[in-house]
């Protein structure tokens, strides 16, 4: 993605998951800059909710990626210096889920992913993703996919949606 923004003549200070930081400015006319984003399967977000509930969404990544054990409102609370009932509110206004089922479709993609490597058994899985049993794990597995694990496993068509494709 830099080297194609690069080509278009922008400045990049920084790149990162959900985010570009510009040397300067916008342009009034960034029809280019969008229609390579759309390409690629991102978009310019030009409004405070939108940004906010994206911020949200890499958090949780973030939280998912780092295996953090704290809960899902006092880790949200103190990434955002705001209340999780109002960020709660927020999210499922604007995506028609709440956080938690987001947090939890998060999750059953990582296991996927950790299934697609083998490296973990399903217990190893449920630890790292901070569960409290491999059954509890296997229930929400079904319940989002509609395949128990070890079903999914044997299948080896590995069915997994991008990010941001989640919600």
């Amino acid at each position: 993605m830099k080297r194609e923004l690069d080509a278009l003549g922008y400045n990049i200070v920084s790149l990162k998951l959900g985010q570009v930081v510009f040397n300067e400015s916008m342009p009034k006319d960034n029809s280019k800059l969008e229609e390579n984003l759309k390409k690629h399967g991102f978009e310019i977000i030009k409004d405070e909710t939108e940004v906010l509930i994206e911020e949200i969404k890499i958090a949780l990544i973030k939280k998912i990626e780092n295996q953090d054990n704290l809960n899902i409102s006092s880790y949200l609370s103190k990434n955002f210096n705001k209340s999780y009932s109002a960020l709660s509110k927020l999210f499922s206004k604007t995506e028609g889920m709440t956080i938690e089922k987001y947090e939890i479709n998060l999750k059953i993609e990582k296991v996927k992913e950790y299934m697609q490597l083998g490296e973990l058994n399903f217990s190893e899985i449920a630890y790292n993703l901070n569960y409290a049993s491999s059954s509890h794990l296997a229930r929400q597995f079904k319940n989002i996919t509609g395949m128990s694990m070890t079903e999914y496993k044997n299948l080896q068509q590995w069915e997994r949606k991008t990010l941001d494709q989640i919600v």
